[in-house]
């Protein structure tokens, strides 16, 4: 069963810097709670207390809060009044649509002398005949019923007609207990009977699990796996219809068990989800040919821009704005760039070929944009083509800029640099620089004659 924790209590408890030991009002409505404990512990200085639309059976655990003032507990699984009597400041006692047929045991509150607010409505006592003049009889101190203002003259009314009354109610009070001892005779008999069903199903599942035949193909175990899917989800669907439709008695037990068949389902559900999470989408990202695809799972608006003056191209990828940048992984590549977001991947294949290494990602402090910078694999050196571009087309700057800057401008100014050699020039002069000074040749010639003793000129050879 669910009980009040302190975690719960704590992160209830926001409006005291989550303080309990000082907290004077919570609200615990709404928390599936079925056991009232460790409040009167905890939080001694409760003044107001909401625990409406919970699963509580027994109000319990209360009694030392003595400066408790206002008690909800709406809406839940009570069946009697009880254990009260130590809260001396109860002014208003909230019991709205619990299962109260014990009328008389709201003489307990006789002790409560501030109490001046009582609401019963929808329990099965204000259906006995005599439930109010009986309360209004009793609880003396009261000043409102169900919140209708007790007159002074309606109070002596009940209070002549109190010992007539109270045997009514006393009658009244034995019949409703023997149906509720039949009803929970009923509901632990449904209870079994729902445990063997299971049972039975969970066995006749196993015997169909265990395969006769090992040599079972895979492609009918597949087929047959989406099959038991399939039939799953339609007893699913069968087994929910039954449940609604069946007419049950308004009772703790049905009650009780409606919860517990709705957490349940919610419970299946959540496992189902975080098995669909936990198994990873695989996206394919390059074919089996080794084709890098564009993929843009997240969905993010981006542009790519090429920066032909800094001879590089520019990504910008719209990723979310208070994204953290650990949730994102950038991966450049020569042909293409991968980014993921959050685990979903970004591909782009890139017009050019980049150098990853000299590639650079940074996120805008203002737009939260992710900007990848990757310089081009092709040097092209731009600058100087336009600066002798502008210099053929007009002549007077290249005067002026020749006289401002000596050597270098006139290698700009001098078309023949920039143009392709002319091959027949080159070849003539080694020729001309081949031939030499010809005065050189023939000293060189007759000082090898010199030299050579057994020389013989052969004018035949």
């Amino acid at each position: 069963f669910l009980s009040v924790t302190e975690d719960l209590v704590r992160r209830r408890a926001e409006h005291n810097n989550c303080e309990i030991f000082s907290l004077e009002e919570i609200s615990l409505h709404q928390q599936e709670i079925e056991k009232l404990e460790h409040l009167d512990k905890w939080c001694r200085d409760l003044k107001i207390l909401y625990l409406q639309n919970n699963l509580i059976p027994k109000i319990e655990n209360v009694s030392k809060l003595k400066k408790l003032e206002y008690l909800n507990v709406a809406l839940n699984n009570i069946e009697r009044i009880e254990n009260l009597e130590g809260c001396e400041e109860l002014k208003k006692l909230d019991l709205t649509a619990n299962f109260i047929g014990e009328l008389s045991s709201i003489e307990s509150l006789k002790c409560n002398i501030h109490l001046k607010e009582l609401f019963l409505m929808g329990n099965p006592c204000t259906e006995f005949d005599g439930y109010r003049q009986f309360v209004v009889a009793t609880l003396q101190q009261l000043k409102y019923l169900d919140s209708k203002e007790i007159e002074r003259s309606e109070r002596i009314k009940a209070l002549q007609d109190y010992p007539e009354v109270q045997g009514k109610i006393r009658e009244q009070e034995e019949a409703y207990l023997l149906k509720r001892a039949r009803e929970k005779e009923e509901a632990q008999r449904r209870m079994q009977e729902k445990k063997d069903e299971k049972q039975k199903q969970m066995e006749s599942k196993l015997g169909c699990d265990s395969p006769d035949s090992p040599q079972e193909k895979p492609n009918q175990a597949e087929a047959d796996g989406e099959q038991e899917r399939y039939r799953t989800i339609e007893n699913d669907d069968d087994e929910d219809r039954k449940f609604w439709e069946e007419p049950t008695p308004y009772t703790p037990e049905s009650r009780l068990e409606t919860h517990r068949y709705i957490e349940e389902k919610r419970r299946a559900k959540g496992n189902e989800r975080e098995s669909k999470k936990r198994e990873k989408t695989v996206w394919t990202l390059v074919t089996a040919e080794g084709k890098v695809l564009n993929v843009n799972v997240p969905k993010l608006h981006f542009s790519l821009k090429d920066d032909e003056e800094n001879n590089q191209i520019i990504l910008d990828l719209a990723v979310y704005r208070y994204l953290d940048t650990s949730l994102l992984d950038v991966d450049v590549q020569p042909t293409y760039i991968r980014v993921l977001v959050k685990g979903k991947p970004f591909q782009l294949v890139l017009p050019e070929e980049v150098k990853p290494d000299s590639s650079s990602a940074k996120r805008s402090q203002t737009t939260g944009h992710l900007v990848v910078t990757m310089p081009k694999a092709k040097e092209i050196i731009l600058a100087k083509q336009k600066v002798s571009a502008s210099i053929k087309h007009s002549d007077c700057n290249t005067q002026q800029k020749t006289t401002r800057s000596g050597q270098v401008e006139k290698l700009e100014v001098d078309p023949s640099k920039y143009s392709f050699p002319d091959v027949t020039k080159i070849i003539q002069e080694k020729e001309r620089t081949g031939q030499g000074p010809i005065k050189l040749q023939p000293q060189k010639v007759t000082e090898v004659k010199k030299s050579s003793v057994d020389f013989e000129n052969n004018e035949d050879v």
